[in-house]
């Protein structure tokens, strides 16, 4: 049974847990790495270095979204591909195991069904500028 008057706050829990991730993510990309090391590193797997900058901005834009729950449907469908991608391209040839060294591919695409499933339950509780959904439209 889904229980209406709780899911809103486990999706708040979870749009804010996820982007508090995203948002260090990025941030580490940022101070640590440093963009233009982030850069490398995609350049090294293969992958264009704009695609690194591309992904840092992302990472830091889409979790404040999720944070603050501005369009965060939307946000979490848009980060879908992000972290595919990091499955993919970054851990796919590490094995599934997260604790294998260099990481698994497993965690990543954990985190892209919680962004998916995210996506399809809505914005939750105090989204401050909530997604506007197909049911919302016709009650």
């Amino acid at each position: 049974m889904f229980d209406l008057k709780t899911a809103p706050y486990a999706i708040l829990a979870l749009r804010v847990t996820t982007g508090a991730l995203f948002l260090a993510h990025g941030l580490i990309k940022l101070f640590i790495f440093t963009p233009a090391g982030t850069a490398g590193y995609f350049e090294s797997i293969g992958l264009p270095g704009a695609l690194g900058y591309l992904t840092m901005l992302a990472e830091i834009i889409g979790g404040l979204a999720l944070i603050l729950g501005v369009k965060a449907r939307i946000v979490s469908a848009a980060l879908v591909p992000v972290l595919l991608g990091a499955a993919l391209f970054g851990h796919g040839g590490f094995g599934f195991n997260w604790s294998n060294p260099n990481g698994g591919w497993e965690y990543p695409v954990m985190w892209a069904i919680v962004q998916a499933s995210l996506a399809l339950l809505g914005d939750g509780a105090y989204a401050l500028v909530p997604t506007k959904s197909a049911s919302a439209k016709h009650a």
